[in-house]
């Protein structure tokens, strides 16, 4: 079936409903619960059509059991979750047809040449090799792996197996993008490679839902957010609206030693409009940075380093989960 049979097919589907639906996802108290652990914990949220939507927070945030249950392959135990207009678990082939799905773990066919990996792919959605050739050719050259099409798997590197396991997710021209942690263990050159893929989807129209638990990735791809911690939602809005909500216009950080750190905050009380104290620095939540520090210097107190920077998601992230950014 090819994918424009696909799209007429979901058309045919979706006019049973009353109206097309506003959003590409829809979630209402959305819960999995496995035996006595609640992973998820009747989160809700919605998601336009075009957005880049993240879901951020530290390992066990229950952002991959969401994931899955968006991709149709984990039931859930309570709440309501629609997906352009249809339930996942009772239309799960019509909506998996229009989701391309890039795991965590890269699970691509080692054995198999890399032109191949796409082909066979694509023959799991019942595409004929007449569309899937060009399709295959057009995406690793937008993953920019042309020279590697006759390439094992195995021989690439692992940016370029992660550009793999996204082109490959995008055989069967999907309106949404499921992201699991994309850019784990890569280097900073190839997640700016990767990132300008994504770009480039989103421009396409492609609606991307990532989930990460590194804070610049997140404050750089996504249009909107939420923050989940303990399978709860904490906090929902653009990165630079949770900036302002939850945090100050610059952040001072001091660095005392580590023995020291520790028991400074009674000596620092007063300035700025916060104060939070990490293992290795101390963090002074201030509009005008610069201010809190020649405050600091006027008490006696000398930091063996000091840094005045512009607030970010990080900041809220420490705010809201009071913990270090992976567990």
């Amino acid at each position: 079936m090819r994918v424009s049979e696909l799209a007429s097919k979901e058309s045919r589907v979706t006019n049973h409903s009353d109206a097309t639906p506003q959003y590409v996802i829809t979630a209402e108290n959305l819960t999995k619960r496995y035996g006595d652990v609640t992973a998820v914990d009747s989160i809700s949220f919605r998601v336009p059509a075009g957005e880049a939507f993240g879901l951020l927070g530290p390992n066990g945030a229950g952002k991959s059991t969401t994931m899955k249950m968006i991709g149709g392959v984990s039931q859930r135990t309570s709440g309501s979750l629609h997906i352009m207009g249809l339930d996942p678990e009772q239309h799960g082939p019509e909506v998996r047809a229009h989701l391309g799905v890039v795991p965590q773990q890269d699970n691509l066919d080692e054995e198999l040449k890399v032109r191949d990996n796409l082909l066979v792919y694509g023959r799991y959605f019942g595409l004929p090799m007449s569309y899937l050739k060009p399709k295959a050719d057009e995406l690793l050259e937008f993953a920019q792996l042309t020279d590697k099409a006759k390439s094992k798997v195995d021989a690439l590197s692992g940016g370029m197996k992660r550009r793999l396991t996204i082109a490959r997710s995008l055989i069967n021209e999907p309106r949404i993008l499921l992201l699991d942690e994309p850019t784990t263990g890569l280097d900073p050159q190839a997640r700016h490679i990767l990132w300008d893929r994504l770009f480039r989807l989103k421009e396409q129209g492609v609606t991307l839902i990532l989930t990460t638990h590194y804070m610049d990735e997140a404050e750089q791809l996504c249009d909107r957010l939420i923050v989940v911690d303990k399978g709860k939602i904490m906090a929902e809005g653009s990165p630079a609206s949770l900036i302002r909500e939850y945090s100050t216009r610059e952040v001072l950080e001091l660095r005392f030693g580590s023995e020291r750190n520790a028991s400074i905050g009674a000596e620092l009380e007063g300035i700025g409009e916060r104060l939070e104290t990490l293992p290795d620095r101390v963090l002074i939540y201030a509009h005008d940075g610069e201010a809190a520090l020649e405050q600091v210097t006027a008490r006696g107190l000398r930091p063996v380093t000091s840094l005045v920077r512009r607030s970010s998601l990080e900041d809220v992230f420490l705010r809201l989960t009071g913990r270090s950014l992976v567990d």
